[in-house]
Parts: structure tokens; sequence; C-alpha cells
């Protein structure tokens, strides 16, 4: 087996710079900006990556030798086999997650490509609740929080696509509190889940959400 080192978001940032390039191939005739893209998203690309082996970044900075579509699209399917999938999980993880959600709806996990998974994340349609789950450092991270549909489009704060978003409130207990003082921190995000794990292209703003709201 090939050794895994790209991450989901990580695809969905290789493929949105062949995306590029691609179009500005067939937009733009001037050799010296095509150069300049073509060599922009190379180091984009490898930059994504804390570290590469030698082969790893030759396989990426291929990137910009390329010249038609089926090249890209043969790039980006090339790079499958070494995408690092969301790590191992069971039900009953995700149960002790979510202590106090007995009766939670759980995710169907045998039918999902855990691949293409940056966080996991479902509906709870009878409760309105969105239940989220990140790996952080070895260990899963579990957020809750109430969804309320907003019948609107703008920016997702995780993968800042305009998209229709519910506005997601969690309840968190301040530090220097009372037993019974909580406070709550909202965000809009994607109503679908799926979309916007396909679209992620930098987890910053989901990893200080996911931590700023941890139990």
């Amino acid at each position: 087996m090939q050794p895994t080192f790209i991450r989901n978001h990580q695809y969905n940032y290789i493929k949105k710079q062949a995306d590029f390039v691609l179009k500005t191939l067939r937009s733009v005739a001037d050799r010296r900006v095509l150069e300049t893209v073509r060599y922009s998203a190379e180091l984009k690309v490898t930059g994504a990556f804390a570290s590469l082996t030698t082969d790893q970044e030759h396989m990426l900075r291929a990137i910009s030798s390329f010249e038609k579509a089926e090249d890209f699209q043969q790039y980006t399917s090339g790079l499958e086999p070494y995408l690092e999938p969301f790590p191992p999980i069971t039900l009953k993880q995700i149960q002790k997650l979510f202590p106090k959600n007995k009766k939670m709806k759980l995710p169907d996990l045998q039918s999902i490509d855990f691949r293409y998974v940056t966080y996991l994340a479902w509906v709870d349609i009878s409760t309105n609740k969105l239940f989220i789950v990140y790996p952080y450092e070895g260990q899963f991270i579990g957020v809750e929080g109430r969804l309320i549909p907003t019948h609107k489009k703008g920016y997702c704060l995780f993968c800042n696509r305009q998209q229709e978003l519910a506005f997601l409130t969690v309840k968190i207990k301040p530090e220097i509190a009372a037993a019974d003082n909580y406070a709550s921190v909202g965000q809009y995000v994607c109503m679908d889940n799926h979309g916007c794990n396909q679209s992620i292209t930098d987890i910053s703003a989901l990893e200080k959400f996911v931590l700023s709201v941890r139990k």
C-alpha cells in the first residue's frame, strides 16, 4: 500500500489550484502570465504541507506541467490513493462523546467514505441539533449545537464558500462561573455537511471554533 499523506482539506486545495490553472490556460494567451500561474500553483500546493518526501514533492509539483483537462483529471485522481482518511471511529466512541444524548440519532458509518471527511457531522432532525466530531492531537472532540436554518446564502465559517447557511449555537460553560451559568457561541455554517467537507481547504477556522467550544 502507498503511504498516505494528503488530508481531505489539502486534497480539496490541490483540486482548487488545478482548476485555477486549467481556467487560466483556457482564458489567457500570454505565456508569461501562464508560467507565473503555474509556478504559483506549484508553490501553493507544496506549501500546504509541513513536510514532504522527495517523491511526494515531485508528485505534487507536476501540477505545473499539464496542458489539457484530462491531464489535470488524471493528476487529481492519481492522488486519491495517498489520501489519509478520517481516523477510525466506532458508534460506541461517538456515544461516549455525547453522554447526555442517550437517544440521539447516530450517523451511518458504513455509508461514509472517510477519505473525503475532514470533520464528521450529522443532524438529528428530531431535536434540530448538529453533532460534530473532529480529530485533534490523537483524540476526538465532540461538539453539539442547535441548528436554525436561515434560508439565506452566505459564507460558511468552515469551508468559506457561499451556500445556504444555518445558524449554529453551542452552549459553553465559562471557566469562572456558577455551576448553572452557561453562555453560548453562534456561527453560520453550511446546511450541507457533505458539501462542506468536499469544499473545505483550510482547517484553521474549524479548529479554532471546535477548540473554543470543546467540553
